[in-house]
């Protein structure tokens, strides 16, 4: 029996063999070049550090100066670190005349400035609530952006953390000075996200005018209800006494046809503000109790519905919505039912509309949409993949929606530091069953995802009536 080889031209076999010898050196070589990492860097952070700390090499001194203070602080630091990190320093280091530097700082950055001066040897830094802005200040001042940037995210990503006096007002504060809009928008979207525990916290007083009327003026606050926003705004005028410009314009921006005409009548008779102010807000007080009385289609006919007093923020009250917790959110399709006042007018106080929400995690495709019984019922369809979606429809419809349309609002809770803060805002109005974006970027599947608490989804769906001005000729 011939072997394989015993069929291979004998001029031919020799090559084979070398070609043999030749690929299994050649795959030895290559096993050879595989690259290893020897990473040391860590030995070589704590040598520089250790070069700050002991000032071994030390070519030059800083003396930070405390402003208005004899207070220095002495560091042994290396000229080639420093210029490395920051061009500032490079150009102090250049025009210096003695080996010593003197900086002068002020108190809360003359605190934390050795650490500051750490982060350039070692590229780490920790940082507490009570020094983000100190640290920011020295990292904008020298320049050294990457610091920079870091902060400005930590900041965006520690709004929710607690502080024994609040911190949130304070850094908001600080990026209007530093025009740092990014920042700016991150607290200002915190504060009217989460304003009723906003509310009830020491920072609500410290807030300023400017602070105070921005938030006045946005509809996407979201608290209990309007009330609760006009007591905190009698709060913070008794604490911070602002001149009466200030006081006028902050009563004029309170939302009064929002509130129950009982409780308006309550407050004419107990609040001293309203008392002290009422010449200035008699007019909106009036209107308020107009549209309490009258029917919305009768209103509109005389006033234009479309302006701020009539337009709802998104109140967590039980007659605006109902929040919703959905447990293990990937498993299965979840629907339920709640019921909201037909309007914010007295006149449609008794009147109330039936809701159906219904929950999918995964997306159902156009032709396939849900149907519904003559009972309000959902008869979902599934599908297997594709990312969460939300409807909410009215279970039934009526005449009385004649001159009122629905935006919905889906708010999305999280646990951030270990409180329970709105994590976002989803809006659509009556003509759109859903919000289209709903959950785009969550990831459900994780059970530590940053959009569940203990594994579950915390929805509020807030309905706001909005009335519509009517096309007739005004009387």
């Amino acid at each position: 029996m011939s072997t394989r080889s015993d069929n291979i031209p004998g001029d031919v076999l020799p090559f084979l063999c070398c070609k043999k010898k030749l690929c299994h050196l050649v795959s030895f070589a290559a096993l050879d070049n595989v690259a290893t990492v020897l990473n040391h860097s860590m030995a070589l952070v704590n040598r520089m550090e250790n070069l700050l700390t002991l000032g071994n090499g030390s070519d030059v001194t800083l003396r930070v100066q405390t402003i208005l203070t004899d207070e220095v602080k002495v560091i042994q630091a290396h000229s080639l670190v420093l210029t490395l990190q920051s061009d500032v320093f490079e150009d102090l280091l250049l025009n210096r005349n003695s080996s010593a530097v003197v900086l002068r700082e002020t108190a809360d950055c003359a605190a934390v400035f050795d650490k500051f001066i750490r982060y350039l040897y070692s590229g780490d830094i920790s940082v507490r609530l009570d020094q983000a802005i100190s640290l920011h200040k020295l990292a904008s001042k020298y320049r050294v952006s990457v610091l920079q940037q870091g902060l400005t995210q930590y900041m965006i990503q520690h709004l929710s953390s607690d502080s024994p006096t609040g911190h949130v007002v304070s850094w908001y504060t600080y990026a209007l000075q530093i025009m740092d809009l990014t920042l700016q928008e991150s607290c200002l979207q915190y504060l009217s996200w989460n304003l009723t525990s906003v509310l009830q916290s020491g920072e609500w007083g410290s807030i300023s005018e400017d602070l105070l009327l921005s938030l006045l003026q946005r509809s996407d606050l979201i608290l209990q209800n309007e009330l609760e926003l006009y007591e905190a705004l009698e709060s913070w005028i008794s604490q911070n006494k602002p001149a009466s410009t200030t006081v006028e314009t902050a009563l004029k921006a309170v939302r009064y046809g929002m509130i129950p005409p009982q409780q308006l009548f309550r407050l004419q008779k107990q609040s001293a503000l309203m008392q002290r102010y009422y010449e200035t807000i008699r007019d909106l007080l009036f209107l308020a109790f107009q549209f309490h009385s009258a029917s919305p289609i009768q209103l509109a006919k005389y006033f234009d519905v479309n302006c701020s007093i009539f337009t709802p923020r998104n109140y967590l009250s039980s007659s605006w919505g109902s929040p919703w917790v959905i447990n293990n959110p990937t498993r299965d399709d979840r629907s339920f039912s709640f019921q909201t006042q037909l309007g914010p007018s007295g006149h449609d106080s008794s009147k109330r509309v039936t809701w159906n929400a219904l929950f999918s995690p995964r997306w159902i495709p156009l032709s396939s949409r849900s149907s519904y019984t003559e009972l309000g019922a959902m008869q979902p369809t599934r599908t297997e993949a594709g990312r969460p979606r939300i409807i909410v429809t009215p279970a039934t419809s009526s005449s009385d929606f004649a001159g009122v349309s629905f935006q919905k609002t889906v708010i999305v809770m999280a646990k951030q530091q270990g409180k329970v803060v709105v994590r976002h805002v989803y809006n659509f109005h009556q003509s759109t069953e859903e919000a289209g974006d709903f959950l785009v970027d969550a990831d459900l599947q994780r059970r530590v995802s940053e959009y569940l608490i203990d594994s579950s989804l915390y929805l509020h769906v807030v309905i706001k009536p909005l009335y519509h001005t009517l096309l007739v000729a005004r009387k």
